[in-house]
C-alpha cells in the first residue's frame, strides 16, 4: 500500500471542491505519510490546478527504506541484473529510486528514468511497482527533482518542469528540504460503486 500519491491527492482535492464538499481554496488532507496542505486554483468555478506541499524529502538510506546505508544515497553505483546503474534514493511520501540516463524510452524497470533537458526541465518515465508503466507519478516527479538538485543538474528554490507522458508537472525543492508539487487536474470519468 502506498502511503501517499502526489497526483491522486491533487485529484481528490479537485473532486472535493468541484462537488461542494469543501469551500476553501486552501485545504488539508490526511494521508498515511501525514497531513498535506493543498492550494487549489480555479477557472470558471472549477479547480484547474492544485499545489500540494509534499513535506521534507527523506534522503537517509535506511529511512527510505532501502538496504543502502548512508545519510544520503546520491549517485550511488549499484548492479542490477548484471547492469551497472548510478542511483539516487528519495522518499517524498513513497520511496523512489532515480536513475539519470540518456534515453528514458529504452528502460523497463520499477523506477524513474530521467533525462536532464536543461537545468529547469526533466523528462521522466516511470514503471511503478504493481502497476506497470504509468502516465505520470507525482511522488516520482518530486523525487526526480530532489535527485536532480542533489546531483547538481538543477538548482534548489527553482521551479522545475517534469515532462511525463500524462503532461507536465512542476516541482520546487527548497534549500530547507521541502518539496512542492503542482500540476493541472481535470475530470476524465465518473462512476458509482454498489456494495
Amino acid at each position: 500500500e502506498g502511503r501517499m500519491a502526489g497526483n491522486s491527492i491533487r485529484c481528490v482535492a479537485k473532486y472535493l471542491f468541484d462537488n461542494g464538499m469543501v469551500k476553501g481554496k486552501n485545504i488539508t488532507i490526511e494521508t498515511l505519510s501525514g497531513v498535506k496542505e493543498l492550494s487549489l486554483f480555479t477557472f470558471n468555478g472549477k479547480v484547474s490546478s492544485v499545489s500540494v506541499e509534499m513535506g521534507k524529502a527523506v534522503l537517509d538510506g535506511r529511512n527510505i527504506p532501502s538496504t543502502l546505508d548512508g545519510e544520503s544515497v546520491v549517485d550511488r553505483a549499484i548492479t542490477v541484473g548484471g547492469k551497472n546503474y548510478n542511483v539516487t534514493l528519495v522518499n517524498v511520501g513513497n520511496p523512489h529510486c532515480v536513475v539519470f540516463c540518456d534515453k528514458v524510452d529504452a528502460e523497463r524497470v520499477n523506477t524513474e528514468f530521467v533525462r536532464v533537458v536543461n537545468d529547469t526541465t526533466l523528462k521522466m518515465r516511470v514503471w511503478e511497482r504493481g502497476n506497470g508503466e504509468t502516465l505520470a507519478c507525482g511522488t516520482g516527479a518530486a523525487a526526480a527533482v530532489v535527485a536532480a538538485v542533489l546531483n547538481g543538474y538543477c538548482r534548489p528554490d527553482t521551479d522545475v518542469t517534469v515532462k511525463v507522458r500524462g503532461g507536465d508537472l512542476f516541482v520546487r525543492y527548497t534549500s530547507d528540504g521541502m518539496v512542492t508539487l503542482t500540476g493541472g487536474v481535470k475530470q476524465v470519468f465518473e462512476g458509482y460503486i454498489e456494495f
